[in-house]
């Protein structure tokens, strides 16, 4: 069975089917061969069931938000307000890549609108300063990766809907390994930069640099207030999770009118690419609840689990064989479809170990992080790519490994600390 199922989903994928069509057909066939009765007849009530949780609301609501502020030219201030106070580092551009990726990512909730929108602002500057173009484009990729972890989090609203854990305490447990990585990132990429100087673009000698940095502050409000609306309100006890994303969508519809682009066409486009997003999302959790109703029918998940168990390993050799599991699993396999299909196999393994759904949520981010930015299916790598319309792939593949290398840095510290993702949500309880 264990087998039948595998080989399944690797034809299924390898052969670039759609993922929400990859999992139905693997549900279908698996209920074919080893279910006792048909269980085709609980689709509909599935596709229902799954659809109308109300955390799920918050997706849409957050796609949202990080449509209307590519298109509204927030995003374009906020890097101009970042840039000088990076001005005189080694690598300055590449650090506000970074830096903006960080505080887009605390509004946005998705990391593929955090790379276009980061992207689309920060490439045009690149041959201009000189830099070196693998490490450029790799920090607006790896950058981007950050819209999963630092919250607001869509990812991490469905792990939550998949493993019924609290949004709240993954929220909470994001902070700092978020923020953390992005300063990994950072820290690399100084490194880098002393040991190569060819590589670290140019410094700003302006005497005008501090008015710069003061006159930019009013750019960096916005966002840093959207953040405050979203996470405040949940841990203030006025908002639910979904609640805070009605709230952060309606202050970002406050925000651009207040700039005089709440336009028409802004709107349109913004609602098409929600809608777009969306449905693609929805479809492919449709298709995920219905596998997971048919592995867990036909006993699959309970003989997963009990394979694994068998294997006598430690809790930390096994978790350890889960990681790389993951980071070569997502070489091949788009995110959300990785997360969807594995959580309801992997999850109750990792809680047999004992280990806590909540911190494992979030290495599992940073391994989805990394799929992310691992050709051949790193979908940020084609989204950076796109934005640059040119030159070599090659480039942005190169540059994403030091990246990569700093993620599975972080994951290594959260073994050795999991009180890093789990001290915040234990005192906000507290």
């Amino acid at each position: 069975m264990i087998g039948t199922a595998f080989s399944l989903l690797v034809v299924l994928v390898g052969i670039s089917l759609p993922v929400a069509a990859a999992l139905g057909l693997m549900a279908y066939a698996l209920s074919e061969r080893y279910a006792f009765f048909p269980m085709t007849g609980a689709i509909g009530e599935l596709a229902w069931n799954s659809s109308n949780d109300f955390i799920l609301i918050a997706a849409p609501m957050f796609i949202m938000m990080g449509e209307l502020m590519h298109r509204s030219g927030m995003s374009e201030r906020l890097f101009s307000a970042l840039t000088p106070w990076f001005a005189r580092i080694p690598g300055r551009l590449v650090h506000t890549n970074i830096a903006a990726s960080a505080i887009f990512a605390a509004t946005s909730g998705s990391s593929v609108a955090t790379a276009a929108t980061i992207g689309t602002v920060a490439i045009p500057n690149m041959d201009k300063g000189g830099y070196n173009r693998p490490l450029f484009l790799g920090s607006i990729a790896a950058g981007g990766t950050l819209g999963i972890l630092i919250p607001p989090s869509i990812n991490m609203i469905i792990y939550a809907v998949l493993t019924d854990t609290s949004v709240a305490d993954l929220y909470a447990a994001g902070f700092i390994p978020g923020f953390l990585l992005a300063g990994l990132f950072s820290l690399m990429v100084l490194a880098l930069c002393l040991f190569r100087p060819q590589w670290a673009g140019p410094r700003s000698e302006t005497s005008a640099l501090w008015r710069e940095r003061v006159s930019g502050l009013k750019n960096l409000l916005p966002p840093l207030g959207l953040f405050l609306v979203v996470v405040g309100s949940i841990y203030a006890g006025i908002a639910t999770p979904t609640e805070a994303a009605a709230l952060g969508l309606m202050a970002t519809l406050g925000l651009v009118a207040a700039n005089g682009q709440l336009t028409v066409p802004v709107l349109l486009r913004a609602f098409e690419g929600t809608v777009r997003t969306t449905c693609m999302v929805m479809l492919i959790v449709i298709a995920a609840f219905f596998l997971n109703f048919v592995m867990v029918s036909i006993g699959l998940v309970k003989a997963i689990t009990d394979t694994v168990l068998a294997l006598g390993l430690s809790p930390l050799g096994m978790l350890i064989a889960i990681v790389v599991f993951y980071l070569i699993l997502g070489c091949f396999m788009e995110t959300l479809s990785m997360m969807i299909a594995t959580t309801p196999v992997v999850v109750p393994v990792i809680v047999a170990l004992g280990y806590s759904p909540v911190w494992w949520g979030i290495v599992f981010v940073i391994l989805m992080e990394a799929a992310l930015i691992t050709p051949p299916v790193g979908l940020n790598l084609y989204v950076v790519q796109a934005v640059r319309r040119g030159g070599a792939f090659s480039d942005l593949c190169i540059g994403a490994l030091p990246f990569v290398a700093m993620m599975i840095v972080m994951i290594g510290i959260l073994i050795a600390f999991p009180q890093l993702a789990l001290w915040l949500p234990a005192l906000l309880k507290a």
